[in-house]
């Protein structure tokens, strides 16, 4: 038997529930998971992203001879639907789990069980306090552990029905790839462009200053010269006059941002960052290239491409780890997939004719009571259709041949 493993990221790596160190990048900028949220672009994405995955609901169902049958009443789908501990909301807890999948690479959370074995809570483990462990057998295969720090601060080593574990996208299939380290130069390249832009500015929107003269001045002399200037003369609030002596003459350092196309380079960037994280430009306020068409088709789009892996992937870890066999999750997205009224009364009309639905069922998608009486559960078949194989009757008892029934 081979155990695989890999070394847990120091504390001093984390402060707060932030990542505070880093790679540097090669514009020479620290990026980490704090230095990425600072970017506007990035922040957006993240809200869009967490946000709008925590507001699709995970339901839990059963496949029986009838079809799927909902199973809600089961102690995980529980966990899912009302709160996975005494803490978190639903919605808070898929927002940081999204968040960790993103940021971090993956999602970690401790299993609590009753004495009968039924989970009861779910709490939410620090991206470095869980590390995956592989165990191979010839005759078995991969078996998973996880090397766990508890909020208590106790560690040890757990088997998999402990740990509801969530890779991203991954390599091996065990551990996600943390995608600030692998797009860390495009990260540090908006960082930098940023950073020149908040120094321009600190300085008055002012160029750079050369002071010269032809006297010789000393070390000393050049220290104080270049303090003094810099104190009295940059600075967002400084309007002062300048006012030189000793034969000094002030050379100011052109920087044409029209030409070396700086707006140019700051649009280009959010459109990166959007390739990044994944969500279409228009979602993060790019809409330079958007229209009322396409932007209705892209935000389908991300229903369909950005969000369905993520769903995907979240449902199944869960089927895994909660689920025995014939029971299964499953993200439930028609709120985000709802057209306007027009569509969606259209939509409603034609299911209505055809019986895939009754009345009932398409009021509690508009989230209205049930007809009263039950005058709301009958399903329509059209007048003009059969079964097939079998002959239609007529109003007048008679069958298609015209003989009596």
């Amino acid at each position: 038997m081979t155990a695989v493993s890999e070394p847990m990221e120091r504390e001093s790596q984390w402060r707060g529930g932030f990542q505070v160190s880093g790679a540097a990048s090669k514009s020479g900028v620290q990026v980490n998971e704090k230095t990425a949220l600072s970017i506007p672009a990035t922040l957006q994405a993240l809200r869009i992203l967490t946000g709008v995955f925590a507001m699709t609901p995970l339901h839990f169902y059963e496949k029986t001879a009838e079809g799927r049958m909902p199973a809600d009443d089961n102690a995980a789908a529980k966990l899912f639907l009302r709160g996975p501990n005494n803490v978190q909301t639903p919605f808070a807890f898929f927002e940081l789990m999204m968040a960790d999948i993103l940021l971090a690479g993956g999602f970690a959370g401790f299993i609590s069980r009753d004495r009968r074995g039924e989970p009861i809570a779910i709490t939410r483990l620090l991206p470095n306090h869980c590390n995956p462990v592989q165990y191979f057998d010839r005759r078995e295969g991969l078996t998973a552990f996880y090397d766990a720090t508890l909020p208590d601060g106790s560690h040890e080593r757990f088997p998999a029905r402990d740990i509801f574990y969530v890779p991203g996208f991954s390599r091996d299939g065990i551990k996600g790839l943390n995608p600030i380290q692998y797009a860390k130069d495009a990260l540090g390249g908006t960082i930098a462009t940023s950073d020149h832009a908040a120094r321009f500015w600190n300085k008055g929107g002012r160029p750079s200053t050369v002071l010269t003269t032809e006297n010789k001045v000393n070390s000393e002399d050049k220290a104080r010269i270049r303090d003094d200037w810099t104190r009295m003369y940059s600075g967002s609030d400084s309007e002062m006059v300048a006012v030189l002596d000793q034969d000094l003459t002030a050379t100011f350092l052109s920087h044409d941002l029209k030409s070396s196309q700086f707006l140019e380079t700051r649009q280009f960037q959010v459109v990166d960052l959007a390739r990044i994280w994944g969500v279409p430009p228009h979602l993060i306020f790019e809409l330079s290239r958007s229209t009322n068409n396409n932007i209705s088709h892209q935000s389908l789009e991300f229903t369909t491409f950005h969000l369905g892996p993520h769903y995907t992937r979240v449902a199944q870890a869960a089927s895994k780890a909660f689920a025995r066999e014939g029971f299964y999750f499953e993200h439930i997205t028609d709120a985000l997939v709802k057209g306007d009224l027009k569509s969606r009364m259209e939509a409603y009309w034609y299911q209505r004719q055809m019986g895939m639905a009754n009345a009932d069922e398409l009021r509690s998608k508009e989230n209205q009571p049930n007809i009263p009486g039950g005058g709301g559960k009958e399903y329509w078949r059209p007048s003009n259709m059969a079964l097939a194989g079998q002959k239609k009757p007529q109003p007048n008892g008679n069958d298609q041949n015209g003989d009596p029934e």
